[in-house]
């Protein structure tokens, strides 16, 4: 028989029932995911509130310290930093340095700061402050910070070079100049004056065989600054005004022309490259450069330290090189400008000053640590202190950066004989007359 199947058909009220009921608990369900998602927007954007508000202290909970040190300096250096981190019990007073690639630092500041990046504080040579200063939001006044206290603790003078139009920038950290390195077995006692040098020079100078008896980058500006300045030339006048084509300048170069091509003792195309190389290999006994050149000395070389000589075609005065002073800056967009000035002052106290000249080989501006023993006895140090009486410091007008290139170029037509001081000079006067005028049209 066949099978009959009963289909039961709700009733129509029923399913109207169970429509509303699960409609009304749909509802219901969206209306808590949807208060749920609201909440959990609002602990979202209060999480975010929060983050934000506390990222400024965050991202300063220490100063942040540029530097281009390497080697030894940098060790000595951290050295020092770490020292200052121990005497802390504030986080916020604490110091964190980072190494910048020197050939990229003076851009890495010129391209960061003025834009809110970068460091609390900043070292770097004096020769940029005023370009810093005259483009603005790149290095903050501390005049206000400055006292008679800190001025007291400091070698004569060191101040000038952090000072611009009247307002100081910096406090003055290590200073650095040429003087004479000599190879002892070489030269029993270093000449005095230049009469004397060139006697010398001209016993150990053979040009067939690559033995010279002066080696120095002459036909570098920066190197040459020692003789300009022995016969009272400068690069500007106070406005500043360029002279470079004055003409104690002339009689400058004249003088360093007679040295290379009329007393025949300096070689060719003298490159740092070479004159490291004839000193060591005992082909140059007297050189004219500063400390750095110190570590390329190699170990079995014994040598000395000296002052520059006195010249006497310039009536006796002596041969004065420019100064580079390191300065310790304050970012103006340090939000800790009283911290960073506190470390700043530390890294100019005599318990930092003493490591950084005993371990990384600095010439501190502390004066109280040059009548210590070790450093009074130190004859690397105190020979470098005694060129200090005579060196000048390089200046720190925002024209330099006009100067470097035409003076080059002048320096390497008047070596070639491609063109005398006279023209030479003036060709490089007009240039950076020109070059002057345009940085100040830009302002």
């Amino acid at each position: 028989m066949p099978t009959h199947f009963t289909f039961l058909t709700p009733r129509p009220s029923s399913v109207s029932n169970a429509y509303s009921l699960f409609r009304a608990q749909h509802e219901e369900d969206m209306n808590s995911v949807s208060r749920l998602t609201d909440i959990l927007k609002r602990f979202t954007a209060l999480c975010a509130a929060v983050f934000f508000a506390l990222l400024p202290a965050l991202a300063s909970a220490e100063l942040v310290i540029w530097h281009a040190y390497r080697s030894g300096e940098k060790a000595a250096f951290e050295k020092v930093i770490e020292m200052y981190n121990e005497q802390q019990t504030d986080e916020n007073m604490k110091a964190r340095p980072l190494a910048v690639p020197y050939d990229a630092y003076a851009d890495k500041i010129t391209a960061a700061i003025p834009r809110g990046k970068g460091p609390d504080v900043y070292i770097f040579a004096q020769d940029r402050l005023g370009g810093w200063v005259e483009a603005g939001k790149t290095v903050e006044s501390i005049d206000f910070y400055v006292d008679d206290e800190l001025l007291d603790t400091l070698l004569p003078g060191m101040m000038q070079a952090m000072t611009y139009r009247d307002t100081i920038y910096g406090i003055p950290l290590n200073y650095k100049s040429i003087t004479m390195i000599y190879n002892k077995k070489l030269v029993k006692e270093p000449p005095e004056t230049v009469a004397e040098l060139l006697t010398f020079a001209k016993t150990k100078t053979n040009v067939g065989s690559g033995n010279f008896g002066l080696a120095y980058e002459y036909s570098n500006y920066f190197f040459h600054a020692a003789l300009m300045n022995a016969f009272g030339g400068q690069v500007f006048e106070p406005g500043p005004a360029p002279v470079i084509d004055s003409p104690q300048n002339i009689a400058a170069i004249k003088e360093m022309l007679r040295w290379y091509k009329t007393e025949g003792v300096l070689p060719d195309d003298p490159s740092a490259a070479l004159i490291s190389s004839l000193f060591n290999t005992g082909k140059a006994p007297i050189v004219f450069s500063g400390p750095w050149f110190l570590g390329e000395i190699e170990g079995d070389v014994e040598y000395g330290l000296a002052p520059l000589p006195t010249v006497e075609a310039a009536g006796g005065a002596p041969m004065r090189p420019w100064l580079t002073i390191e300065g310790v800056y304050i970012s103006p967009h340090s939000e800790k400008m009283d911290e960073a000035f506190e470390f700043a002052l530390y890294l100019v106290s005599e318990e930092a000053a003493k490591v950084l000249a005993l371990e990384g080989g600095q010439l501190p501006t502390n004066k109280a640590i040059y009548e210590l023993a070790e450093i009074a006895d130190n004859p690397t140090l105190s020979a470098f202190r005694k060129q200090l009486e005579t060196a000048v410091p390089m200046p720190n007008y925002a024209e330099m950066t006009m100067m470097w290139s035409p003076v080059t170029t002048a320096m390497n037509k008047i070596v070639k004989g491609s063109a005398s001081p006279e023209v030479a000079l003036a060709e490089a006067q007009e240039k950076i007359k020109k070059d002057i005028d345009v940085l100040r049209t830009s302002r």
